[in-house]
């Protein structure tokens, strides 16, 4: 029996037991993802979304992220902070997304519908009134600082440390502190004024 005969004798032999690891494996994988777009899907959802996006295209953006996580995971590569990376995709995708809907001429409009979906519901009336009212002005107050410090502040929120919000944005560390302590500040700046 020559070498190539014994190969493909052995490639019989061990092919079913090959494929039933592979099979293992990926639906290990697939459960894995699963497992984190269950924990981490309507965080990034908010987050698509603030950056201007539709609904719907918040949705398509986390699917393409999910998909992205498979394939990454799928290849082998680094595990290291799969969190950072899934918010650091979503960042990318919704970005390009909000640039070609600019260049198509469907910009989606920023209203409240979609923000409220995700958000928990006032006590009362009146209470939700007064919530709605202040989120309306922190909204507008946020939508004047310059985008980074907008993205800084929407990760952190999502629960992001320095050094994830550095990682995602791909600024240094200490533009992502002065960031968040100028956005900070000009808040505060506008709580005291409303509590005048």
């Amino acid at each position: 029996m020559d070498f190539f005969s014994s190969n493909s004798a052995a490639d019989l032999i061990l092919s079913p037991t090959h494929e039933a690891e592979t099979s293992a494996a990926s639906c290990a994988l697939q459960e894995e993802v699963l497992s984190l777009f269950a924990l981490l899907r309507v965080r990034l959802l908010r987050y698509a979304v603030s950056f201007g996006v539709s609904l719907h295209d918040g949705e398509d953006i986390v699917q393409e992220v999910f998909l992205a996580l498979f394939c990454h995971l799928q290849q082998g590569r680094s595990r290291e902070n799969l969190q950072g990376w899934t918010f650091r995709v979503t960042h990318n995708l919704a970005l390009k997304r909000r640039m070609a809907n600019k260049a198509e001429g469907t910009v989606a409009d920023a209203d409240l519908s979609t923000s409220e979906q995700y958000r928990d519901a006032a006590p009362g009336p009146e209470e939700q009134l007064l919530f709605s009212e202040r989120q309306a002005h922190l909204r507008s107050v946020l939508r004047a600082l310059p985008e980074v410090d907008q993205c800084c502040l929407h990760l952190r929120a999502e629960g992001l440390k320095y050094r994830e919000i550095s990682k995602v944005l791909g600024i240094s560390l200490g533009s992502v502190a002065s960031s968040l302590s100028r956005s900070l500040a000009r808040l505060e700046r506008m709580e005291r004024l409303e509590t005048r």
